[in-house]
């Protein structure tokens, strides 16, 4: 029995546990996946937003500048990557100008700040390589790491109390006169609320709650990572001029000097296809050249894709967020419907206003013990060379180098293994450590990486997993040894 079941474990719902573990409350999250950012929340630009994009008066405007505003302090109490370099979206002609000036107007309407427009020159002089005659500079935009920030959220949350159940699918939901009983991977859960969460399922499960009609779609939107070295030549994200329904392509660096190229945007009823089909790649080439043609084909280390679930309504039209209890329907459930971009910059706000109409109909006593700090991995290649000793004197697992493109330890590696969340993939390591994320992709350390998760978690070979069940490495023994 819970006080809150929370469904979903992306950023958003990670962000709700998190908040809500501030109050004396057994809380459980439901995810459907293996790990916490296997979806929308790890499959994104990792860009920090500064609210300037969206209607004037809406949520989407709203909680992405509050999300904005509270980065900085979320990202040193978690311990996650996170710059506020700024951003430019370039243009070329008169008309493009004038539709950054509406930009301006309407990102100082929603109380973002830090906008004003650049001449070439200082265009130039701020990214070398660019192609445009001028630019609109948000100064307090910036990047993070997606992965760490849903994961922070997550662990954070567990050291508080709450509880994890990966691999748990919502299957059915019954209303209850105290509550709900939820069914999910196979096992009953009762609570006194619910909150959906659920990310690309939001439909889904706002349809088990009674609360039916959102049509939800998604929004397939594919990227090319670039090689590290082109990082130091792209201190911010490039965009274009945005349409009233696009953001158009981006040349995006990452926290750790990777280049994004990307994304598409094509509306599909696929929510697990994530493969990149060649046009796209071609197509991507192609825009991003024509806005920053620092890079050839060879840089290419792999293509990913992600994608985002947007509440349309009977025309199309993408709506804005949904974030509700509806008394009548369905007492004690928060819905969340079509969290899509700027759903990252903007989780812990998005949580603090649904727990603010979980507070409008009942108190929760404060948790005294709330800790907001969590301490990420310490990564041995951000160390210096008197670090780096210092970390192997007190911990020899710290000078065995296990992935070489990305200069990860084995104890860096053990930590991932040992997560607070339980979870047991390649993957799940990955997103933690960045093993497996330089130019061979995991060539060296995937089979030492794979050893590891054997030994350390009691797993058969056969058990080992890239992500998601149906991505098993390995099919048996070729020989016993």
């Amino acid at each position: 029995m819970f006080d809150v079941l929370i469904i979903g474990g992306g950023v958003v719902g990670s962000a709700i546990a998190r908040e809500l573990s501030r109050y004396r409350l057994k809380i459980g999250v439901l995810e459907k996946n293996p790990d916490v950012c296997f979806e929308t929340s790890g499959r994104n630009t990792g860009v920090c937003h500064g609210g300037f994009a969206y209607d004037i008066g809406s949520l989407k405007a709203k909680l992405c500048v509050e999300g904005n505003r509270m980065m900085g302090d979320l990202a040193r109490e978690l311990d996650f990557p996170f710059k506020r370099c700024g951003k430019v979206l370039v243009g070329n002609t008169p008309e493009e100008y004038e539709r950054l000036q509406e930009v301006i107007r309407q990102g100082e309407a929603n109380g973002a700040t830090g906008l004003h427009m650049i001449d070439d020159q200082e265009l130039h002089a701020l990214i070398p390589g660019v192609i445009g005659r001028f630019a609109l500079l948000s100064e307090n935009s910036g990047i993070l790491d997606p992965f760490l920030m849903t994961v922070a959220l997550a662990e954070n949350a567990v050291h508080n109390g709450v509880q994890y159940f990966l691999e748990h699918e919502v299957t059915g939901i019954v209303r209850n006169e105290d509550g709900y009983t939820v069914t999910a991977g196979g096992e009953l859960f009762r609570s006194r609320w619910v909150v959906n969460s659920a990310g690309l399922g939001c439909g889904k499960i706002s349809d088990m709650l009674g609360l039916k009609g959102y049509r939800v779609i998604g929004s397939k939107d594919d990227y090319i990572l670039l090689d590290q070295r082109l990082g130091k030549d792209l201190p911010m994200p490039i965009y274009t001029v945005p349409s009233n329904t696009y953001m158009g392509i981006h040349v995006t660096v990452t926290t750790d000097g990777n280049v994004l190229l990307g994304p598409t945007a094509e509306d599909t009823d696929n929510l697990s296809w994530y493969g990149v089909e060649q046009k796209n790649i071609d197509y991507l080439y192609k825009a991003a050249m024509d806005l920053w043609p620092n890079f050839t084909r060879g840089d290419y280390i792999r293509t990913y894709s992600g994608i985002l679930p947007k509440w349309v309504d009977e025309n199309g039209k993408i709506q804005d967020y949904k974030i509700e209890i509806v008394d009548e329907a369905a007492p004690n459930a928060v819905n969340l419907v079509g969290i899509e971009s700027p759903g990252l910059t903007a989780a812990v706000a998005i949580a603090r206003y649904a727990i603010s109409l979980m507070l409008e109909r009942e108190h929760f006593a404060p948790n005294e013990n709330f800790d907001p700090i969590r301490h990420g991995i310490r990564r041995f290649a951000d160390m210096t060379e008197e670090e780096q000793a210092e970390a192997i004197r007190q911990n020899p697992d710290y000078g065995e180098l296990v992935c070489r493109c990305q200069k990860v330890t084995r104890a860096e590696l053990l930590q991932a293994v040992h997560n607070p969340l339980g979870a047991k993939t390649m993957s799940g390591i990955k997103f933690r450590t960045r093993a497996m994320m330089g130019r061979c992709q995991g060539g060296y350390c995937q089979m030492r990486m794979s050893r590891m998760l054997e030994e350390e978690c009691q797993l058969k070979e056969t058990q080992i997993r890239l992500h998601r069940p149906g991505s098993e490495l390995f099919f048996g023994k070729v020989r016993e040894v």
